[in-house]
């Protein structure tokens, strides 16, 4: 077995937690390794390019941090100490300058994920940082190395200190798979299952409504689960639906579904306007007026609104106008299940908090810190994900450092 004699710390896992804290501890002074199991790093990344890489959000920082699950202070703090204007900042000095856009996400003026991707390898290769690509990290030796599968078999590693920063289980064909949870777990650290966040849902819509709607949106709508209510957007798919409202939602929908209150769930379909005067509209329509003609004139649906509320109904939609008003303003949304977590923009579950110091190292394994995607929290889409994990990578390489540095 071949063994890398590393002089200073390691980091596992090539996402944006992982190469934030290399390139903390590289600045530093210190002679950082990086591995990860993908041909090249930080693939998740590239992918939420595509969206134009909602980086950050730009509202207050209190409201910010509201959006985490669990209300940890650990993550709080690393956030707080790395704050979105820090990160703007940050991309900015790669080269790369920030915008707020219209719902007051932040994205690179580029709008690509490639150019920040390329500036900061280059920044992370000048500060002398070793990227080794094709290693999976499999664990432990009985005597402490760190061991890895390679295309050209097994090696190990003893870091002066090392960071776990694998991700969760969300997209696997980009690197994470979740395969290191029976790794920790054999070692005796518990970790919550991994479960599907920011996905869409399983619903049994007719032949004809998925036929003719999958593809298109719900706009300007608003969700409710119980008192929990998001307003936002939503794309019919042929098996059910997603989007932000759903994402943002998503841990109220988790709870309802797993307690049995799936009924508990429904869009509003014109938030804009009181029921009252979604009801006096459609009362005012002309005699003889068809349904259809109705729900779009007077109740200004989409077709595609028109027909979620027919599905909504059941067998037939009502033609009393404050009847139909109530059904427009709580239409139930009848929820099955998630999509599978290969599904999923991001996972929930994993190392929870409990598990590591406010310095992000687990308690079990003095030296092994842990940030990212790994650690149990939760967050909506909206850039707070990446924020957590460029925070959460800074806040762990800090520990690493007051770590490598005790007497």
């Amino acid at each position: 077995m071949t063994e890398h004699h590393e002089s200073g710390p390691a980091v596992i896992g090539g996402g944006p937690a992982g190469l934030m804290a290399a390139e903390v501890l590289a600045r530093a002074g210190h002679a950082v390794t990086v591995y990860d199991r993908m041909p090249s790093p930080a693939r998740k990344l590239l992918i939420a390019g595509r969206g134009g890489l909602n980086l950050t959000h730009s509202e207050p920082l209190p409201a910010f941090l509201a959006r985490y699950q669990p209300q940890d202070g650990t993550l709080a703090g690393a956030v707080g100490s790395f704050p979105p204007e820090a990160l703007r900042a940050w991309c900015a000095d790669l080269g790369q300058p920030t915008f707020v856009g219209s719902s007051g996400r932040v994205f690179p003026e580029s709008f690509k994920a490639s150019p920040l991707l390329r500036a900061w390898l280059a920044r992370l290769d000048g500060l002398g940082v070793t990227l080794r690509t094709r290693h999976r990290f499999v664990g432990w030796s009985e005597t402490g190395a760190v061991l890895f599968e390679t295309p050209e078999g097994r090696v190990a590693a003893r870091p002066a200190a090392l960071l776990l920063a694998l991700g969760g289980a969300s997209w696997p064909r980009l690197g994470s798979d979740g395969a290191w949870v029976p790794v920790l777990e054999g070692q005796g650290i518990p970790v919550t299952p991994l479960r599907a966040s920011n996905v869409g849902f399983c619903v049994a819509w007719s032949p004809v409504f998925a036929d003719r709607f999958a593809g298109q949106p719900l706009k300007r709508i608003a969700l409710s689960v119980g008192e929990h209510r998001v307003r936002g957007e939503a794309m019919i798919t042929a098996e059910g639906i997603e989007g932000g409202a759903l994402y943002a939602a998503s841990q109220a929908i988790r709870s309802a579904l797993a307690e049995g209150m799936g009924g508990a769930i429904s869009l509003d379909l014109r938030p804009d306007l009181a029921e009252a005067a979604v009801a006096q509209a459609l009362g005012n329509t002309r005699p003889g007026e068809s349904l259809a003609n109705r729900l779009r004139k007077a109740a200004g649906l989409s077709p595609v609104a028109a027909g979620f509320l027919r599905e909504a109904a059941g067998p037939a939609l009502p033609g009393d106008a404050a009847a139909l008003a109530a059904l427009i303003k709580a239409a139930p949304l009848r929820l099955l299940a998630p999509r599978p977590i290969e599904r999923a923009i991001s996972s929930v579950g994993g190392v929870p908090f409990g598990q590591v110091d406010d310095r992000f190292m687990l308690n079990a394994r003095p030296g092994t810190f842990v940030a990212g995607e790994m650690l149990d929290w939760d967050a909506p889409t909206g850039g707070y994900l990446l924020q957590g994990a460029f925070a959460s990578g800074r806040a762990a390489a800090e520990g690493m450092r007051a770590w490598m540095a005790r007497p």
